[in-house]
């Protein structure tokens, strides 16, 4: 049990950070299906899906500003930090958006059984998508945003 403590303690940011962004990936996949069941593909893939971002970076604002990192900004720092997070999960959310748009309309098409998927390509797409998301919002994150003080 203690190895499990000591694991845990050393790897605690890295497992906050994969449960919380798994969190908010999930999310965001959940509400980029129901865009899709409700509104169709070309909806859920375009402003949709900057919507469900939207959602989502306040969520993981939150989680990783009080879970994750633990940072202690106040005022006008946290302010600063506020505002690089945004700027970063922007540049994700512009990564997000050209994959989708490269991967389903400019492959899926190119694709037979892609558009005879009943939207499980733009789905297959999304989680791709995803994956590069969450691993460039760990390195801006650890990085540019929640930097710890020397």
């Amino acid at each position: 049990m203690e190895k499990i403590k000591a694991i845990v303690e050393k790897y605690y940011e890295q497992l906050a950070y994969l449960f919380f962004g798994g969190l908010a990936t999930l999310l965001n996949l959940v509400i980029f299906a129901i865009n899709q069941a409700a509104f169709g593909v070309e909806f859920a893939t375009g402003l949709g899906n900057i919507l469900d971002n939207i959602i989502c970076i306040l969520f993981a604002y939150w989680t990783n500003r009080t879970f994750v990192f633990k940072s202690e900004n106040k005022g006008a720092n946290s302010l600063r930090e506020f505002g690089e997070f945004i700027f970063f999960r922007l540049v994700t959310l512009v990564m997000d958006q050209c994959i989708i748009w490269v991967g389903v309309s400019l492959v899926g098409p190119m694709i037979g059984f892609a558009s005879d998927a009943a939207g499980l390509w733009p789905m297959g797409v999304k989680v791709f998508s995803q994956v590069m998301v969450i691993l460039s919002n760990y390195v801006f994150s650890k990085v540019f945003v929640f930097k710890k003080k020397n």
